[in-house]
């Protein structure tokens, strides 16, 4: 795992997000998005989050250190499986709503750069809990990455581009929330 390359293409989807999706789009192997990106990420999501917590309560005893841990099993789970959920409901999406080839890879290494955003912004709240308004903010330029991307890596046609761009959007933004929301939830019950 190349953390160096991991950071090199996050600023690139942020910072020029076209040139970011064209050396994307040239990756042969769609699966080496799962083990050189998402999970490393998602890693860093988690570390940042217990940190933060433990930071938060503080260092000393074993309460601290066991919200630390659900906290970090609530981000990483919430991440893992809202990528997973928006890759799958993307690619339904794709097929039956604009007619377009189903191709389960190439949305899942879509999907999974496109989180870029949501990924950089739960490494700082993480960290940095009160930056969260501003995070929910910075959301919104996953629109912008993700209407770069859609016809460079999707071929997304430029006639739905627009629909398939909001749409993408919510759907993976909302989907980590969403397992989050469930999650914690059901954490808080069976406690």
């Amino acid at each position: 795992m190349n953390y160096k390359e991991i950071f090199k293409i996050s600023l690139l989807l942020i910072s020029s997000p076209a040139k970011a999706w064209k050396e994307i789009r040239l990756q042969e192997d769609k699966r080496k998005v799962f083990t050189q990106y998402v999970y490393p990420m998602i890693g860093f999501c988690a570390l940042s989050v217990f940190l933060g917590s433990l930071f938060a309560n503080g260092w000393g005893g074993p309460e601290s250190f066991q919200i630390a841990m659900t906290l970090c099993c609530v981000s990483a789970v919430s991440l893992f499986g809202g990528y997973y959920l928006a890759a799958y409901i993307i690619n339904e999406m794709n097929v039956r709503l604009f007619w377009l080839d189903s191709d389960r890879l190439l949305v899942q290494q879509f999907a999974g750069y496109a989180l870029v955003v949501t990924f950089l912004t739960n490494i700082v709240t993480g960290l940095f809990p009160s930056f969260g308004l501003i995070a929910i903010l910075l959301q919104f330029y996953i629109l912008f990455v993700i209407w770069e991307g859609a016809p460079i890596t999707l071929e997304i046609p430029d006639r739905i581009r627009l629909k398939f761009t909001v749409l993408t959007s919510i759907i993976l933004v909302g989907c980590p929330a969403l397992i989050q929301f469930i999650f914690s939830k059901l954490l808080i019950f069976l406690n």
